[in-house]
């Protein structure tokens, strides 16, 4: 029994090796779309509201939104990684799921390997945060050299930044997860309407937290957003000098959004699977 377990681990971690070097190959196929897909919205909203509109002189909505004299690109900055970084972890497992768990149950094809059911989908979540960490890769340029205005960055912590990239991701995928096993695939755009949008424009990406100081039942209702941390980290480890969350806290909560949505998604993914 002893030789048992140690053989049965490394089944185990070959099979998972496998199917995060199988995502990776149909990423490397589908790499245009993705790149595409994650730098549109924010290069749009850059562009427009930070290069735009300074330009022409329309500038009163970032002026307002500015803080101390810091430009409105510096404040954006950490909100639009935390974006990419959701809608990439998101995209990365809940839309996969809506496919495999459709009429032709291609998740079947997955749950065959020698690993546990579970296991399947913690796969998904993690091959999800290394999507989420390339696409916030792939933002971090374009909210530097886009604005017209100066972007103030400096790294305060690089423990504080990675662990906040690799929780963020997490925490992406894991929200992936719960969507993708608890709505049924042709609803799946609904979601994107009445949950991602909402939770984005509520998740402190374009403010910070201690600015809804003046709207204190918002300021305390968003703290159930997992957004909001992930803007709040990636803002203290980047952008220091503005007001943001305890580190403490921040990590604290991504880590409690974390192991709630990923409870959720496994629960819901063997019930899916299983039944």
């Amino acid at each position: 029994m002893n030789k048992t377990l140690p053989r049965r681990r490394l089944v185990y971690a070959k099979a998972f090796a496998g199917l995060v070097l199988r995502d990776f190959r149909v990423l490397r196929r589908e790499i245009a779309p993705f790149v595409i897909r994650t730098v549109m919205n924010p290069l749009l909203f850059l562009f427009v509201f930070t290069y735009i509109f300074p330009r022409i002189g329309q500038g009163s909505g970032a002026m307002m939104l500015s803080h101390a004299g810091v430009s409105f690109g510096t404040i954006l900055l950490p909100g639009l990684m935390a974006v990419a970084i959701m809608f990439s972890g998101i995209a990365a497992v809940a839309l996969p799921l809506a496919t495999e768990f459709g009429i032709t149950r291609e998740i079947e094809d997955r749950v065959m390997c020698p690993l546990p059911v579970a296991a399947v989908a913690i796969e998904k979540v993690c091959f999800s945060a290394l999507q989420g960490m390339i696409a916030a890769a792939v933002v971090f340029p374009l909210a530097l050299y886009v604005p017209r205005m100066p972007v103030a960055v400096q790294v305060s912590s690089w423990p504080l930044l990675i662990t906040v990239l690799i929780l963020a991701g997490l925490t992406a995928g894991a929200l992936g997860l719960a969507i993708g096993t608890s709505v049924e695939p042709r609803q799946i755009g609904l979601i994107f309407s009445i949950v991602v949008v909402p939770i984005t424009f509520l998740g402190c990406v374009y403010y910070p937290w201690a600015a809804l100081s003046h709207i204190r039942w918002l300021q305390y209702l968003i703290l159930l957003n997992p957004i909001v941390y992930m803007s709040e980290g990636l803002r203290a480890a980047l952008t220091p000098s503005l007001p943001h969350m305890p580190s403490w806290l921040i990590i604290a909560a991504l880590t409690l959004s974390l192991c709630l949505l990923l409870w959720y998604g496994i629960h819901g993914f063997l019930k899916r699977v299983l039944s």
